[in-house]
């Protein structure tokens, strides 16, 4: 494993930033169970096992990444002796007091090697110089590794959308204060 190095992204990096795959094999997916009695919502989420691995795509086209990145506040990318192997795409929203991360990816040949954890300090820091309170991350339900990614690192589910993604994929909200 190589020293990792975050930076902001400079525009000869995203066309290899959407070389990086953003797919991943999972064992587990979160369900969610919603029921409706006495005037009463109940929500429920619970990991559920599959019966085998289900290989899952990313929920953004290219296209909706490439334009996703034009919007966005800030864009980090993570660098070690292989090249290019992840980046952050990050939003202010500064009403809320919020740093919105809309995607975090690393190359398949980096994972579980820090370089998530990396670009999420990095994260964290720029939502504290952007004098922001809070971190949101954007997860889809299907994407147990990075609902464990986000939980290991004290962020706590605060919300969902059940039809966040253009695929119509629940998307879950986790939150920590910078």
């Amino acid at each position: 494993m190589s020293k990792v190095t975050i930076r902001a992204a400079q525009p000869l990096d995203l066309p290899r930033c959407l070389e990086l795959d953003a797919s991943f094999s999972t064992d587990y997916v979160w369900q969610m169970d919603s029921r409706t009695q006495a005037g009463q919502i109940a929500l429920t989420f619970r990991s559920v096992r599959l019966p085998r691995s289900m290989q899952v795509s990313y929920p953004r086209s290219p296209k909706a990444m490439s334009a996703n990145w034009q919007a966005c506040d800030a864009m980090l990318v993570a660098e070690d002796g292989r090249g290019l192997v992840g980046f952050a795409a990050l939003s202010r929203r500064p009403v809320q007091a919020v740093a919105w991360l809309s995607d975090l990816i690393v190359a398949k040949s980096a994972r579980r090697e820090g370089v998530g954890s990396a670009l999420l300090a990095a994260v964290v820091r720029w939502g504290r110089e952007q004098q922001l309170k809070w971190l949101i991350v954007e997860v889809q339900t299907k994407n147990y590794p990075a609902i464990s990614f986000c939980q290991k690192h004290g962020l706590n589910l605060c919300g969902f959308n059940d039809r966040h993604f253009t695929n119509q994929d629940i998307a879950l909200f986790f939150a920590q204060a910078v």
